[in-house]
């Protein structure tokens, strides 16, 4: 059987795992469920696609995180692994037609937004599907104490008594041990596994800066690489994109009153670096 690390190196080149990543895989693998707080850049992605890959089957993640999930399957089909994703805004057609692939065994991962649990489409092709494992993203969001809680969320139990032999991985950045309670309380995880690693990042720091000029103190911030400035309202986000971009400043825009065509250009032209620049509300990132 291959292992764990072989995974690793065909797809992603590495030769070994960061910390706590091959100990939550290898508990995947004995079908244990798993709660893990790895801090945002730790890995976490790969703790459920190396396992997804090892097995027969399809693996179901559920994100809050639209941009994440699509640029997660783009990375994934680069690599010659079989993904899609599902969220808000699709068409009706595009969705089925995704449902039937990973009914008929065509996809090893799905990433779906919580909101589709609920929808009637989905619960017809839940049935058919052979999940290996369900990770759960961001999944402080299932507890009524977390940071941003998301109603949705409580709907991903219902599948426990579906797939009650399914492994089921609890993903967060963070989580009191209260929170990491209520997860395991509302997700139902059985006998939980908890791995947790040191939040400490000593590459990343805060600086808060009083200003009476905010778009002149913003050109004069950046520095040609790839940057996110994030605005509080859809209109601020719209004057402080026009405005860098009349400072000859190659800037995207991206807010939830935007058509869905226009925030995927917006996101694309970021990720290929044609607009260094993010101008956004937290819809870029959520939804």
């Amino acid at each position: 059987m291959i292992t764990p690390e072989e995974i690793l190196e065909i797809y992603w080149g590495y030769s070994r795992f960061r910390p706590l990543q091959k100990e939550i895989i290898s508990a995947v693998l004995a079908d244990e469920d798993v709660l893990a707080l790895l801090p945002t850049g730790g890995g976490k992605s790969l703790c459920y696609q190396v396992p997804a890959l090892m097995r027969d089957g399809l693996c179901l993640v559920i994100s809050p995180l639209i941009a994440l999930m699509q640029d997660q399957v783009s990375r994934l089909k680069q690599l010659g692994i079989a993904a899609e994703c599902i969220y808000s805004g699709m068409h009706y057609k595009q969705v089925k037609e995704i449902l039937e692939l990973a009914r008929d065994g065509e996809l090893k991962l799905l990433y779906i937004s919580p909101e589709r649990l609920l929808t009637y489409l989905f619960d017809d092709y839940l049935h058919y599907l052979d999940l290996n494992l369900i990770a759960i993203d961001e999944a402080h969001c299932v507890s009524q104490w977390g940071h941003d809680f998301r109603p949705d969320y409580l709907a991903i139990s219902a599948i426990r008594k579906l797939f009650t032999r399914t492994p089921f991985l609890a993903l967060t950045a963070s989580a009191t041990a209260d929170i990491q309670e209520d997860i395991a309380l509302q997700l139902k995880l059985n006998n939980t596994r908890v791995f947790k690693q040191s939040f400490a990042r000593s590459n990343i720091f805060y600086s808060v800066q009083y200003s009476e000029n905010k778009n002149a103190n913003i050109k004069a911030a950046l520095t040609g690489d790839c940057s996110i400035i994030y605005c509080r309202s859809r209109k601020q986000t719209e004057t402080t994109g026009h405005f860098l971009e009349q400072m000859g400043v190659e800037a995207a825009i991206y807010h939830a009153g935007m058509p869905k065509d226009k925030r995927e250009e917006s996101q694309q032209k970021w990720m290929d670096n044609t607009a260094p620049v993010m101008v956004a509300t937290t819809a870029f990132g959520m939804g």
